[in-house]
């Protein structure tokens, strides 16, 4: 059984933020493939279904980035999982946006909620990143990700989500490396402008 845990921030105010993209992405899954309705346990949202007949567990902490991983945790010893078995999904300022990556283990790269994860469960885990680009000119990178999508990211955002969503199965069937290949010939990143930095 795989376990896949979006990250974000809990609460209306910080839906649309860029740190939120992993709320988005396990919606998305939860959504397209009929899981069952949100339940409150382990200190966070928990959703079961099935993804091309794979039993799946969705789950997004409600405890703020910072402090993910307890909850995570909490989940993986409830369920007798391994980190393996752990799919985290989450923001990645290090990628352009549009772009994703896929790895197992590796360091958190200064991402809180990968960090306070690595801490509970150690490093093992696959981690989904995706791509959202440093802020333009120079600008605060935690302002960036703590703001909402600009208008122009909508236009690349949306659609990857949708692909990434229909084509889960590949990575269930086919491994990480076909899934990432086949979502970015069907949602290609957007070309940087020449303003990002």
């Amino acid at each position: 059984m795989r376990i896949v845990t979006g990250l974000g921030n809990p609460g209306t105010r910080y839906a649309s933020h860029r740190h939120n993209v992993g709320f988005m992405m396990v919606d998305h899954l939860a959504d397209h493939y009929g899981f069952s309705n949100w339940k409150d346990k382990f200190g966070g949202k928990l959703a079961e279904g099935l993804i091309d007949g794979s039993k799946t567990l969705l789950f997004k902490p409600q405890s703020f980035m910072n402090r993910s991983g307890l909850s995570v945790a909490e989940v993986m010893t409830f369920y007798k999982e391994t980190p393996d078995n752990l799919i985290v999904i989450h923001d990645e300022i290090d990628l352009a946006a549009g772009k994703i990556r896929v790895k197992q283990a590796g360091g958190h790269g200064g991402h809180n909620g990968l960090r306070d994860i690595d801490r509970h469960l150690g490093q093992d885990y696959w981690r989904l990143r995706i791509g959202v680009g440093r802020p333009r000119f120079g600008g605060d990178v935690n302002r960036h990700v703590l703001s909402d999508f600009d208008k122009g990211d909508l236009l690349w955002l949306s659609p990857l989500l949708d692909v990434m969503t229909d084509l889960w199965p590949i990575w269930v069937k086919d491994g990480h490396e076909a899934f990432m290949t086949a979502v970015a010939h069907k949602a290609p990143a957007p070309k940087p402008t020449q303003d990002m930095t």
